[in-house]
């Protein structure tokens, strides 16, 4: 099985799911034991201050206070999870997803924020998504996804609402052109 770790889930046209139709999701982990990711187009009413606030950390002197938190997938809806550029041997509890992302679900990496410090690129997401082993390459070879290898660029600096589209020109593909319906051959 060839690892999708780092890769975009772009939803197709005809994926239904509240949870995920219009979506791009990026993946942390993927191995034998199933699939995880965050949803990174689909931002909130909020934004990092009301986390601040929320939390009690402070943050009015943050430059990082009306960045904007994301829904990140039906899954532990109440936890944080940042994805963020650089190394996450500075945060408690993080993983590396490629040398140059990572994803820190520790409140030190708030906490920081709140105090102006921290990664100068992140993604703040309440919830995640998930897959069971195997669920995943089974939606796949159902057409509910294509997939790309990640970028950091559209990650970070293309505006959320552009994100999709931006992935899906990287395979030469304009979803507002697919069909809704799927088919196979």
């Amino acid at each position: 099985m060839q690892s999708l770790k780092h890769h975009f889930l772009l939803a197709m046209p005809h994926l239904e799911d509240p949870n995920f139709a219009g979506t791009l999701s990026y993946l942390c982990d993927h191995d034998e034991n199933g699939t995880m990711g965050v949803i990174v187009n689909r931002p909130l009413d909020i934004t990092l201050d009301a986390l601040f606030e929320q939390l009690e950390l402070g943050g009015e002197e943050s430059p990082h206070r009306n960045a904007p938190v994301y829904y990140g997938g039906p899954t532990h809806k109440d936890r944080g999870f940042i994805l963020h550029r650089g190394d996450s041997d500075a945060w408690d509890s993080s993983i590396q997803v490629t040398e140059d992302i990572a994803l820190t679900t520790s409140m030190d990496m708030l906490q920081a924020l709140a105090k102006g410090r921290g990664p100068e690129q992140f993604l703040i997401c309440l919830g995640c998504a998930g897959w069971e082993a195997g669920q995943l390459e089974h939606e796949l070879k159902e057409n509910a996804w294509l997939t790309v290898e990640g970028r950091p660029d559209i990650l970070f600096e293309v505006p959320s609402e552009q994100r999709l589209s931006a992935a899906a020109g990287i395979l030469g593909v304009d979803l507002s052109l697919m069909t809704r319906e799927a088919g196979h051959s």
